[in-house]
C-alpha cells in the first residue's frame, strides 16, 4: 500500500508542476498577444505603441492624421518637427488609429481630419484652420494654439489608449 501512495503523491506532484508549468506558459501567450500591436499600426514597427481614438469626427471623408513629435517644444508643431504622420482612413464619429512611437517616453500628438484627403492641413485665407483637429490631453484651444506643456502624453508601456476630441472651425 506505501508504493501506490508514494506512487499517487509523486503522480499528482508531477501534474501539480506540469499544471503550473502550462498556466505560466498561457500567461506568456496571453502577455505576448497583449503586447502585439494591432493590425494596420502606422510608423516605423516598435516594441512600443499607443491606440489613438478620435472622437468627434463630423464625416466619414478623407484621413485622420495622427503627428507624433518628440519631447522637445521647439519642434511642436513647427515644419519637419514631427517624428512621424500617420494616416488612417476617416470614420464618421469615432475613428481609431495605432502609431508606433520610437520607445517608452513623453511625447505629444496632433491630429487633424483631412477630409479632402491632400495630406496637408488647410487654412483659411487668413491662416485659421479649416479642418478639424486635436491634440492630446485635449487642451483648450479657443486663445490659440495650446501649449507644448499642456499636450505632453506620458506613454510608459505599448497598448494604452488616448481619447482625442476633435474640434471643427
Amino acid at each position: 500500500m506505501t508504493l501506490p501512495r508514494r506512487l499517487s503523491a509523486a503522480t499528482i506532484a508531477c501534474a501539480a508542476v506540469l499544471t503550473a508549468i502550462g498556466l505560466t506558459a498561457g500567461a506568456r501567450t496571453a502577455e505576448a498577444q497583449a503586447a502585439a500591436p494591432p493590425p494596420g499600426c502606422t510608423g516605423t514597427p516598435s516594441a512600443t505603441w499607443i491606440n489613438v481614438v478620435a472622437e468627434g469626427l463630423r464625416n466619414g471623408n478623407g484621413l485622420l492624421a495622427v503627428t507624433l513629435y518628440a519631447d522637445k517644444p521647439e519642434k511642436f508643431l513647427a515644419r519637419h518637427g514631427s517624428l512621424y504622420v500617420g494616416r488612417v482612413n476617416a470614420t464618421g464619429g469615432t475613428t481609431r488609429a495605432c502609431i508606433f512611437v520610437p520607445r517608452p517616453g513623453i511625447y505629444a500628438l496632433a491630429l487633424y481630419h483631412d477630409e479632402n484627403a491632400n495630406q496637408s492641413f488647410d487654412r483659411t485665407g487668413i491662416g485659421l484652420p479649416a479642418e478639424g483637429y486635436g491634440f492630446s490631453n485635449n487642451p483648450a484651444t479657443i486663445a490659440g494654439l495650446p501649449s507644448f506643456r499642456s499636450v505632453r502624453l506620458a506613454i510608459p508601456r505599448s497598448g494604452l489608449t488616448t481619447r482625442v476630441q476633435m474640434k471643427y472651425p
